[in-house]
């Protein structure tokens, strides 16, 4: 009998991170201080982040850096994480094509976000603070903080798209089970969050106005510290236990991936699973192709600009060289919220210039169309940010099949759908529908970033 799945033992988990910035050709742009303009240091950010993160966010020379014995062993609660051949979904597909994906649904709030939740909260507590704030989209990074800040004592502060606040009621339960307050942003307990209902009453947010909410509370709370759940250099590292497993499962399957993709919000998931294949494209011993797949509603690496660009909607946060669609865009409320971001991480950005990362943009129905296969083929309900990966991995499947060729195609399932059936009852319902960004919204947005710097 062939094999569906391929596991690790505990003691495979990575013992350290992979630091890819310390391969890359061009290094990114700095980080510039808002207000100054000038690049920024680490310590820059200690009144921000927890000192160790700020570091690492900094750090272009080490190529691993290692995991604290506290987090591995955190991590040993559900990884390693399966890699599966998805047998059901080439067959339902006729494909010559081997489909696999790397299973992160499994962990304990059902996404990869716990990868760098726990490091960060580990982080905080080590330092001596007592207090985190952050934002979340869709809810699974708030899921994720939430879990870890309990298991190292940190009282969390969580500030929810307001939309998915509404939409997701039970990620919002997760995180207050856990013992996390959650306030739909934007709210009026900060003044970024006041500033934006009087100009909007009916505004239902958006992660950078979250942030901006996060970010604020957090400098004005007493030995409090911000979290950030995506973009930056720091949480894509932690994230790359994925793609390490994946490597060395990928080798058990007796394969190697032609394709590897990721959906694509800030660029956290799709850095995990990809960056550590990426780093023998970047010595010249594989060609690879690097896929990230983001909603048509939102497409900054598809139809944005490389630019510095605030990461929040407020102008609170350090300037970051990102493909951006402009800090104050607001995109439609899609049931992928956690994909509902402006800009990408500035190593995403910096990857995408130079031609090592492609990028597809996915329109809604046909995302839900490819969750459903999924679900039906390989008996797992998808997240609907999972679902543009998927989506994805079957156009490639279905390429694969036109030209006759066996191609290897490995994706990155980031969360299931479990809490998001609401979605699916819209979907299955009719109520969905695509959104259209069209190149003059684009225009028009983007037109005030010259100002910025």
């Amino acid at each position: 009998m062939e094999s569906k799945k391929f596991l690790l033992q505990e003691k495979d988990i990575p013992t350290a991170w992979y630091n890819v910035v310390a391969d890359m050709p061009r290094k990114p742009r700095p980080l510039l201080n808002p207000v100054t303009k000038e690049p920024m240091k680490a310590e820059d950010l200690f009144p921000l982040f927890s000192e160790e993160v700020s570091r690492q966010e900094f750090n272009d020379t080490d190529r691993w850096i290692e995991i604290p014995d506290e987090v591995r062993d955190m991590y040993r609660i559900w990884r390693p994480t399966p890699l599966v051949r998805a047998r059901g979904l080439e067959k339902a597909l006729d494909t010559p094509a081997h489909i696999y994906f790397k299973n992160e649904s499994v962990s304990p709030v059902g996404s990869h976000k716990l990868n760098s939740a726990i490091p960060q909260a580990y982080y905080c507590k080590k330092q001596g603070v007592t207090n985190i704030t952050t934002e979340t989209g869709a809810g699974q990074w708030g899921a994720a903080l939430s879990l870890a800040a309990r298991h190292f004592g940190l009282e969390l502060a969580v500030y929810m798209v307001k939309v998915s606040y509404h939409q997701k009621p039970y990620r919002r339960s997760i995180m207050q089970t856990y013992g996390a307050e959650v306030i739909a942003s934007p709210s009026m307990s900060t003044k970024a969050g006041r500033k934006i209902i009087t100009e909007n009453p009916h505004y239902q947010g958006s992660l950078g106005t979250a942030i901006s909410e996060a970010v604020e509370l957090a400098m004005a709370t007493p030995n409090c510290k911000y979290t950030l759940g995506s973009v930056l250099n720091h949480v894509a590292l932690h994230q790359t236990v994925i793609g390490l497993e994946a490597e060395k499962q990928m080798e058990m399957a007796g394969e190697y991936p032609d394709v590897v993709i990721g959906c694509f919000g800030g660029g956290s998931n799709f850095s995990g699973v990809t960056f550590p294949f990426m780093r023998h494209n970047l010595a010249g011993e594989r060609s690879t192709r690097f896929i990230a797949a983001e909603p048509a509603s939102c497409p900054k690496l598809t139809r944005g600009v490389l630019q510095y660009d605030f990461g929040d909607e407020a102008g609170y946060t350090p300037l970051i060289p990102m493909y951006t669609l402009g800090h104050n865009f607001a995109p439609a409320n899609i049931h992928a919220g956690g994909l509902r971001y402006h800009g990408a991480g500035a190593v995403v950005s910096q990857l995408r210039e130079d031609g090592f990362i492609e990028a597809v943009d996915i329109p809604q129905l046909e995302t839900f169309a490819a969750a459903t296969l999924f679900a039906r083929s390989e008996g797992i309900i998808p997240a609907p940010e999972s679902s543009h990966a998927i989506a994805t991995a079957i156009r490639e499947a279905q390429k694969a099949k036109e030209e006759g060729t066996s191609k290897v195609i490995l994706f990155n399932l980031s969360g299931h759908g479990l809490i998001d059936m609401a979605s699916y009852d819209s979907y299955i319902a009719g109520d969905l529908q695509n959104y259209e960004v069209t190149d003059e919204m684009v225009q028009a947005n983007i037109a005030s970033l010259d100002k910025i710097i």
